[in-house]
């Protein structure tokens, strides 16, 4: 059996592909600029002279649009940890640093984008939103914080992989949160900025495509590691649980979702279950894969049925406060006449 790569020699013998790939995300990759997404026109002074309060009816957006959208903003704030995370991984000498910092500066102009809009359309309360955004940066981040030490420690190909899912994931959130919104510029904003997150998953999952062909069993096992402990880069955010929740129910990003158009792409891409190069235990944990695909069916099927029954409680619940607002001060009801 082969020696494992080390981290370096991964580095060097990936460093070609690196290249080749960021030359092609330049050539694919539409400027733009945060300023044409922001409806100025509608801006207002807070509590400048003459300002006015903030105050939840000048919100337009649903509860989950507005959930969604304070989600993918201080998901995109903690960008200091990200940049952290792959910096340490990839280095910054040659293609590799060339890359970090080419993404570092396109991730950047997400979250001000994200933020000049809930700001100017009022959809949200600036003063909770600097307050969630100070916690989450302090908090900052790091993939391996949902279990014991650090998931990009020890791997280049931990890294490579998770960003895989994760890019494709946050590109997913992005356009559905602006589908929700129900709002043109919003829509348009959001599908700017799913259009940076698929070019770079594009490139990091390639380069994990050509890292299984370097070193199938130190990727597979990566692959195994990142599935099995997944989570979307939010889950430091507080009151996490409460607002996946919402977000699920709302259609943004629930389970089928998160399999359907994230997990098994990308693996399909990769060939996972074709490939004929994984030994000894890489080979037991692409088989454990194929286990996790059904568990990840199972929750799906699970999901539905509670968001259903979830549906009808909150449809129980409006029909009581209809009926509520109908009642007489003498607590008859009254009848609508028409």
């Amino acid at each position: 059996m082969a020696a494992a790569m080390t981290q370096q020699q991964i580095l060097h013998e990936l460093e070609p592909v690196a290249e080749r790939l960021m030359n092609r995300h330049i050539s694919m990759f539409k400027d733009w600029n945060p300023h044409d997404f922001i409806p100025w026109s509608q801006g207002k002074n807070f509590k400048t002279p003459n300002g006015d309060d903030w105050a939840p009816e000048q919100c337009a957006l649903s509860d989950v649009a507005r959930v969604a959208m304070v989600q993918n903003l201080l998901t995109e704030d903690n960008l200091p940890s990200y940049h952290r995370e792959i910096a340490m991984n990839f280095g910054m000498d040659g293609a590799w640093g060339q890359w970090v910092r080419r993404w570092t500066a396109e991730e950047n102009r997400h979250s001000t984008a994200l933020r000049d809009y809930l700001v100017v359309t009022r959809s949200v309360d600036p003063f909770d939103l600097e307050r969630l955004r100070m916690e989450q940066l302090t908090r900052g981040f790091s993939p391996g914080q949902n279990r014991q030490g650090n998931l990009f420690a020890e791997s280049l190909f931990d890294a490579v992989v998770y960003v895989s899912f994760q890019e494709l994931a946050t590109r997913v959130s992005h356009r559905n949160t602006g589908k929700a919104c129900h709002d043109s510029i919003a829509d348009q904003l959001m599908a700017r900025l799913s259009h940076d997150e698929n070019l770079h998953m594009i490139f990091y999952r390639d380069i994990t495509d050509a890292g299984l062909d370097v070193a199938p069993n130190q990727a597979m096992a990566s692959i195994h590691r990142v599935l099995r402990n997944f989570q979307m880069p939010g889950f430091t955010v507080p009151e996490f649980r409460r607002k996946a929740v919402i977000i699920a129910v709302g259609g943004v990003y629930d389970p089928r979702i998160h399999l359907d158009e994230v997990v098994m792409p990308v693996l399909r891409k990769w060939r996972i279950f074709d490939r004929e190069d994984f030994t000894g235990e890489a080979a037991r944990m692409r088989d454990d894969l194929a286990l996790l695909v059904k568990e990840l069916e199972t929750a799906c099927d699970k999901f539905e049925i509670s968001k259903q029954r979830y549906l009808e409680r909150e449809a129980r619940k409006a029909e009581s406060i209809t009926a509520a607002k109908t009642l007489r001060p003498d607590g008859t009801l009254s009848q609508s006449r028409h």
